[in-house]
């Protein structure tokens, strides 16, 4: 069996360790020249301001949208103003004419089924009182003398008138 001496894993780790380390030592060098040629402070002053534009922008931002916030129109739109403390005072108001509403609403929907129905009953009594008024003379036609000596001559029954008059049963 054959040992290969060449491959040892630890070696490999401190090898790349140590490439770190070298790395690191390069980018620290290479810092402290900027910072002794000047060059750094410029790159500083440029982040500085950099900065100050960014923090400039946010308050911009902030500042508008504060404004848009305490817009009249924009809180009704969007319903923040029924969060003020003095629209909240009026809720049970609010809430009380929102329940008259609604009760006015069911008491016009009631009237008008009630006025519906009270319609069709008036038809149904109008065509009630024409029917009556049909067989009333129906009635009349088939009960004057006239009519009954002609149905008693057709079945051929004779019809004669009493002599004497009625007496009236109390």
């Amino acid at each position: 069996m054959l040992k290969d001496l060449d491959f040892h894993p630890e070696r490999q780790e401190e090898e790349a360790r140590r490439q770190e380390e070298e790395a690191l030592a390069r980018r620290v060098r290479r810092e402290v020249l900027r910072v002794q040629s000047g060059e750094a402070a410029e790159d500083l002053e440029a982040d500085r301001l950099a900065e100050e534009a960014r923090q400039e922008a946010i308050e911009a931002e902030e500042t508008r949208k504060a404004r848009r916030r305490n817009n009249p129109f924009y809180r009704l739109v969007s319903g923040t103003i029924l969060l003020d403390k003095h629209a909240t005072r009026s809720y049970p108001y609010l809430m009380t004419i929102a329940a008259m509403f609604f009760l006015n609403i069911v008491a016009l929907f009631w009237s008008l089924h009630l006025d519906l129905r009270y319609s069709r009953l008036e038809r149904e009594v109008q065509k009630l009182r024409e029917k009556s008024i049909r067989y009333e003379e129906q009635r009349y036609r088939k009960t004057t003398h006239s009519a009954v000596s002609e149905e008693l001559q057709r079945r051929g029954i004779e019809l004669y008138d009493p002599v004497q008059p009625g007496q009236l049963i109390r």
